[in-house]
């Protein structure tokens, strides 16, 4: 990449432009008017030529009576024979021949052009026109009239000294010009680039300012400052994140702790150390839990939820899960009840299924009363599974945010959640191209729905 500035690339790139533009125009318009004035010259040639041979026939007084057909200062004449000998001639020639015999043979029979570099009597080049012609007493002659190129000469040469002035200088005005719109067609971007030089996690509100214009960088100012918002939204969770998983965290580590510590001054019996040790164990595996589950909760926000997708009969799947929550269960003198048909196959990833519905079946059992029910059903290529107790439900308005993380109820209706269940539960089943609804029952009961594709 070449370190110049952009501003200045681009007027170098128009200054070449222009260069060429006016390069090219220059060139045509001094050859066109070089053109121009030939073709001037050389139609003045025929007619004076034509005059000379209409006088040469109807008078014999030679060029002598045709003088005012001739500017001697501009134009001159001469008659030769066909030997080459000068029979006539206007005075500033002073009677050279100005063709060769050679010259004088090739125009016997039809006109000729010459050019000479120099005359007797002439400024500069001349361009000559010979003609065959008859005197008035039958005789064969060559009628040859010329011009100075001098006029054309100075024509041109004024031409080219006024376009090799005029063009660099009208160069230099569009380079000025080139630069001066580069540089306003930028100034925004600086601005943006200096706004965007302050924006810093600590105050990411900052926008980069917009030109009232609707233009290219007025759409990438709006581009970018989409992103900024996409970027604050995204740390504004990762604080949130970071502030709940530290306040989880928090206090089973402090209950872990005390008891810990209760055991080491209090403890005098075998007994009781025993029960401070399970209590530990308690805290760690539901420490362990929590870790577990921000780490899915990490993972799917980067896009890492890895799957495994096959076909899943969703009967044997709810069976399995009836049959690791039973123990649970019968502590609790709750029951299982499983409604799903035997045919029923889903499209997904089983372990991720099967976690996802043991969140919401704890979730009944931890905070629900009554019978669960586990229910599943086809809709539309769709799979269907829901879960249902008979308690009092979701507190009014939570169902509505039941699924963000770290979400939780009234804490009257139980304790010992992370608040991350039913997120965890909506990452599984987001990341299978699913839906998650959650609501109370007509009858009463909460009830906790997910939907998957069904397997072909």
């Amino acid at each position: 990449m070449s370190p110049l500035p952009i501003r200045v690339r681009v007027t170098l790139v128009f200054a070449l432009a222009m260069a060429l533009v006016l390069g090219g125009a220059g060139l045509f318009i001094y050859l066109r008017l070089g053109a121009q004035l030939d073709e001037s010259i050389d139609l003045g040639l025929r007619s004076r030529a034509g005059d000379v041979s209409a006088l040469l026939e109807a008078s014999s007084s030679g060029l002598e009576g045709g003088n005012s057909l001739i500017e001697s200062e501009e134009s001159f004449a001469q008659v030769l024979d066909l030997r080459g000998e000068v029979v006539d001639s206007t005075p500033q020639l002073q009677g050279t021949p100005v063709l060769s015999p050679a010259e004088v043979e090739r125009v016997a029979t039809e006109p000729g052009f010459f050019e000479r570099e120099s005359l007797p009597g002439i400024e500069g080049s001349a361009r000559l026109l010979a003609t065959p012609a008859d005197d008035a007493r039958g005789g064969e002659l060559i009628a040859v009239v010329g011009s100075s190129l001098q006029d054309r000469s100075e024509a041109l040469t004024s031409l080219a000294t006024l376009l090799l002035i005029g063009g660099p200088a009208a160069l230099l005005l569009a380079s000025m010009a080139g630069y001066a719109a580069a540089a306003a067609a930028l100034r925004p971007v600086e601005t943006m680039r200096r706004r965007a030089a302050v924006v810093s996690a600590d105050d990411p509100s900052e926008r980069l300012p917009i030109a009232p214009a609707k233009d290219e960088i007025s759409r990438l100012g709006e581009t970018l400052n989409s992103m900024l918002d996409r970027l604050e939204a995204a740390l504004e969770r990762e604080r949130t994140f970071v502030d709940d998983a530290s306040h989880e965290l928090r206090t089973p580590l402090a209950l872990h702790k005390t008891e810990l510590e209760l055991a080491l001054r209090y403890a005098d019996d075998e007994g009781e150390l025993r029960d401070a040790i399970g209590s530990s164990i308690e805290e760690v595996d539901r420490l362990i839990q929590l870790a577990e589950d921000l780490l899915v909760v990490a993972r799917s926000e980067q896009g890492g939820l890895s799957l495994t997708s096959e076909r899943v009969a969703v009967a044997e799947l709810l069976a399995r899960i009836r049959e690791r929550f039973s123990a649970r269960a019968a502590q609790l003198n709750r029951e299982l009840v499983v409604d799903a048909p035997g045919e029923l196959v889903a499209d997904g990833d089983r372990l991720r299924l099967e976690q996802a519905l043991m969140n919401i079946v704890d979730n009944a059992l931890r905070y629900g009363e009554g019978v669960v029910r586990m229910e599943a059903e086809a809709k539309d290529g769709r799979v269907v599974m829901r879960v249902t107790d008979s308690g009092p439900g979701f507190p009014d308005g939570f169902a509505e945010r039941a699924f963000e993380r770290f979400a939780t109820a009234d804490p009257a209706r139980g304790s010992g959640g992370s608040g991350l269940g039913l997120a965890i539960v909506a990452t599984i089943v987001s990341a299978h191209g699913g839906s998650v609804g959650a609501g109370n029952g007509d009858g009463g009961g909460a009830e906790v729905w997910i939907e998957v594709a069904a397997a072909s």
